[in-house]
């Protein structure tokens, strides 16, 4: 007998899929513990505590998509009616993202906008999972389609692009900041999600609370900054520094690509090294310029190369197979001739791609289909492209003036999964780009210690050099110049007090006397990162480092007794301005409930930026 009661809230069967994408994950032999992390933290900031805007930051290139894909199906789970994913103004983008969601099998299905705003789709109570660009145009058309509606859920890639109001200090809204802030309404929850969040801070975009901000932690496969710019030891790649005026000049990206050749061949000959379903295939990456003139300079000399190797009667042709031989002599001594033999036996299994606003990166790809594949490209390739098989990155895009650190940071395409390939891995660029990019990443850690420490507002650094974010973007009426000090977690300094003293009052080695302490507090209240930073950073450390004897702050009115903090600082006065040698500045203060906080204080020409918006609010400003 037919009963439709047995057809009925079949989609109520559709809960779960959080659960169910997670379990998919680990059987696919995927850590699943970043992302449940995140998400917990993500809902529970949601869901408990009534956080309408907030951020989730982790590395570049760490698998964000993935957490994204299962925050929604646990947003889905609880409820939520329409969720929108807004990506940066790119179409190819875009349909990869779509294409990724669409395959995670979410129900509802993702939806590009342009697939919902024919008149016959009607916005019910049904749930909706939306990708608009962040474009004026299409974010005006999904407004009129969506309507004003509480409880929407905005979560918005790569957030610190486009979605801050650069007109801030003008009294206006950029295009775009107002768009999302409308969508958002009184009722709407809002998701940024970037690996650089210095310039949502200190925009104050969309009022994010910085006390909320959820850490995404890399897998366990990841290669990033510990990698790629290490404080101290030892390099898991290859570097190979030019000369600062080397960039324009083609030998250098020639001979970049010879020793790519080499490597690539190796890992053919060698395929037990990086088992992969790529079939052998890598990508040597161009990196010179953001101008498609000079991309189509640099596609220009790559053609060349690929014509004169394949051409035995070219007049070039023995002076480039010598070099490649040489190259592989050095490297790889006993292999010198078979992998000078599969390079030119496989030279015309090429592919060159250029990727800039001309080319469209779905259509060209970021997969290698060749054992020597060239991609070109400037922007574009700068934020949310990945490069599967990247062997080989030659990167001279410098700038006449300061690197802005959350550009650059983003730059760093050879972050991610590198594999059992990382050994083979090689990065060619000036040395003094290095030096400055290393700096960006190393100011950017600092900064993100001073978040997960729990202090509150984070400080950002910059210097003559380096710039935290572009300063049309700086909310001026809330973020001040700070004292530049950095703390780290509260510790129960009475139970410690005799130890402490002994080491901080010592005249031992203060390079030792530092790791002392830190065996001591643990890596929460003095982080092995900040270690590592102080020590690459001093030629002697006897006279550029200062431990100060421990300060109780307890007739301190100004300051806050419980969290041990202060709005002008702790650390000031003749002990420091009096000694301009010192550039590291380490001292316990302690309140006289017992407990205690390492501050650390750098003065080698850093500004120090920190968003005060919270302080004035409470009256705690000037």
């Amino acid at each position: 007998m037919f009963d439709i009661n047995d057809y009925k809230d079949l989609n109520s069967l559709q809960g779960g899929q959080y659960d169910r994408r997670v379990e998919h994950l680990r059987a696919s032999g995927i850590q699943t513990s970043c992302i449940e992390n995140a998400v917990k933290e993500a809902v529970a900031n949601i869901s408990q505590h009534q956080t309408r805007s907030f951020v989730i930051y982790g590395e570049p290139q760490s698998g964000k998509t993935e957490m994204m894909i299962a925050l929604t199906a646990k947003l889905v789970d609880e409820g939520y009616k329409i969720i929108v994913h807004l990506l940066n103004d790119n179409v190819s983008l875009l349909e990869q993202n779509l294409r990724r969601f669409k395959s995670s099998r979410l129900a509802p299905a993702p939806v590009n906008f342009k697939d919902i705003i024919d008149r016959s789709v009607t916005i019910d109570d049904r749930p909706f999972i939306i990708f608009c660009k962040k474009n004026p145009s299409d974010l005006r058309k999904l407004i009129a389609k969506i309507g004003s509606r509480d409880g929407i859920v905005i979560v918005d890639d790569e957030a610190d692009y486009a979605s801050p109001n650069s007109q801030i200090n003008k009294g206006k809204q950029s295009r775009i900041n107002e768009l999302i802030r409308e969508i958002l309404g009184t009722g709407g929850i809002y998701v940024g999600v970037t690996a650089t969040p210095a310039r949502l801070d200190l925009n104050n975009t969309f009022d994010n609370e910085h006390q909320k901000w959820v850490r995404f932690e890399p897998h366990k496969e990841y290669t990033g900054q510990e990698t790629f710019f290490p404080l101290m030891g030892n390099k898991d790649f290859t570097l190979c520094l030019i000369s600062d005026k080397a960039g324009d000049d083609p030998k250098y990206c020639r001979e970049a690509f010879f020793r790519f050749l080499v490597n690539s061949a190796y890992l053919n000959l060698h395929s037990d090294i990086n088992k992969t379903d790529l079939n052998g295939n890598y990508t040597f990456l161009i990196h010179t310029s953001g101008k498609k003139i000079d991309h189509k300079r640099d596609f220009e000399v790559m053609q060349k190369i690929f014509a004169v190797l394949a051409n035995d009667q070219n007049a070039n042709h023995e002076k480039y197979v010598k070099s490649i031989w040489e190259i592989a002599e050095k490297r790889y001594p006993q292999e010198s001739k078979n992998i000078t033999r599969f390079i030119l036996g496989n030279i015309l299994r090429n592919e060159i791609k250029v990727l800039n606003s001309d080319n469209d990166v779905l259509n060209k790809g970021t997969t290698p289909a060749c054992p020597f594949t060239v991609i070109i490209g400037g922007n574009i390739i700068s934020r949310g492209v990945t490069f599967d098989n990247l062997l080989s990155m030659f990167f001279t895009r410098d700038v006449k003036h300061k690197l802005q650190q959350d550009t650059y940071i983003q730059r760093a395409r050879m972050f991610g999964a590198r594999g059992k390939y990382l050994r083979f891995f090689e990065l060619t660029i000036p040395s003094q780009l290095y030096a400055d990019w290393q700096k960006c990443f190393v100011f950017h850690r600092l900064a993100l210690k001073s978040i997960e420490a729990g202090r509150g507002a984070p400080v950002w650094l910059s210097n003559e050099r380096i710039s935290a974010v572009a300063s049309s973007s700086i909310d001026q009426t809330n973020v001040t110049l700070d004292s530049g000090e950095m703390s780290y977690a509260l510790f129960d300094y009475d139970a410690l007090a005799d130890s402490l003293n002994k080491i901080t009052e010592s005249n031992g080695d203060q390079i030792s006397r530092i790791s002392e302490l830190r065996k001591l507090l643990g890596d929460s209240a003095l982080p092995q990162y900040l270690f590592d930073f102080i020590a690459a950073n001093v030629t002697d450390a006897k006279s550029q480092i200062m431990i100060h004897r421990s300060l109780s702050i307890a007739a301190m009115k100004d300051a806050d007794q419980t969290k041990i903090s202060r709005k002008k600082g702790f650390m000031g006065g003749a002990n420091f301005t009096g000694h301009p040698e010192v550039a590291h500045h380490i001292r316990i203060h302690h309140n006289s409930r017992g407990r205690g906080r390492v501050f650390y204080k750098y003065v080698a020409g850093i500004m120090f930026l920190k968003n005060i918006k919270e302080e004035l609010a409470h009256g705690k400003g000037a």
